[in-house]
């Protein structure tokens, strides 16, 4: 069928708007990897702008040198790794109870899931709770507040819903068990919304920074988000850090920006692999039928 005019018009104001959101987003990310491979003189002059000028590393080397980063680094990476193993285990453990329409008071456990998004315990007796659990300054109290998420939960038993009744049928007639059932059959059926939680997960473990300054004591298990956001912050930090390395000039917003790079880096990296499992697990899992 032939577009009309006001179609093509609609099509391109779309388009437009997406494209100016799309470089909204792109070009300060252009600005500071440019700031962070420019020589300190030429981002003093203020001459940098979309495109390094003077290309050098040193920012980099000092950033690895002077600070914390490969350490905080690790902590990431730990953070992320075992908290989205442990978040999808027990998202995957509510989800499938509550998607079998013959488990027991499964409306009213939907419900009672359902109304920690709305209310909370609170800040303060949540603290006051992990103090005596003995998690404070370990990482333990920061997988477990969040251990499930009930948008994520949903959308899994939403997706496990839509897996045909005839597979569970013919699963029964066979012999299969729940345990089996679940993982030969409904696990290797739902990647695309395995694939979308672990990502949403990943985010959130990835970018705590509440959670870790109110929980973690120890500067020497602060995760990247928190030593970045020091460096911003701290300009005695810098002074150290230029101070260590007296061979290296590097203006501060170049070991910022270097800092912000790494931080962001890893999630640039993995995102494309996983998009296409990420599209077609939010389409899939956010409608029944």
């Amino acid at each position: 069928m032939k577009s009309t005019t006001g179609e093509k018009w609609f099509l391109a104001a779309n388009a437009l708007l997406l494209m100016i959101a799309g470089l909204s987003c792109l070009l300060p990310l252009l600005h500071i990897v440019s700031v962070s491979l420019s020589d300190p003189h030429a981002v003093l002059s203020g001459a940098v702008t979309l495109w390094p000028q003077g290309w050098t590393l040193e920012s980099y080397g000092l950033l690895l040198r002077g600070s914390k980063i490969v350490s905080a680094f690790k902590n990431s990476v730990e953070l992320t790794v075992v908290g989205v193993a442990l978040s999808m285990i027990f998202t995957t453990m509510a989800a499938y109870p509550l998607s079998r329409r013959y488990f027991y008071m499964r409306r009213f456990w939907t419900l009672a899931i359902v109304f920690t998004m709305l209310f909370s315990g609170g800040l303060i007796p949540g603290y006051l709770l992990l103090k005596q659990l003995g998690l404070i300054n370990t990482y333990g109290a920061i997988w477990l507040p969040g251990l499930v998420s009930t948008f994520n939960m949903l959308i899994m038993r939403t997706y496990f819903e839509g897996i045909p009744d005839e597979l569970d049928d013919a699963a029964r007639m066979d012999g299969c068990g729940e345990w089996r059932y679940l993982l030969r059959i409904v696990l290797p059926l739902s990647v695309p919304v395995i694939a979308t939680l672990s990502i949403f997960y990943a985010v959130g473990y990835w970018n705590s920074f509440f959670q870790v300054l109110m929980y973690i004591n120890q500067t020497s298990k602060f995760n990247l988000t928190v030593l970045v956001q020091q460096m911003i912050q701290s300009q005695s930090l810098m002074q150290e850090m230029n101070a260590s390395d007296m061979q290296a000039f590097i203006t501060p917003e170049g070991i910022k920006t270097a800092g912000i790079v790494v931080m962001v880096l890893p999630l640039l990296l993995v995102y494309p692999f996983m998009q296409k499992y990420f599209i077609k697990g939010v389409m899939i899992g956010a409608v029944k039928g």
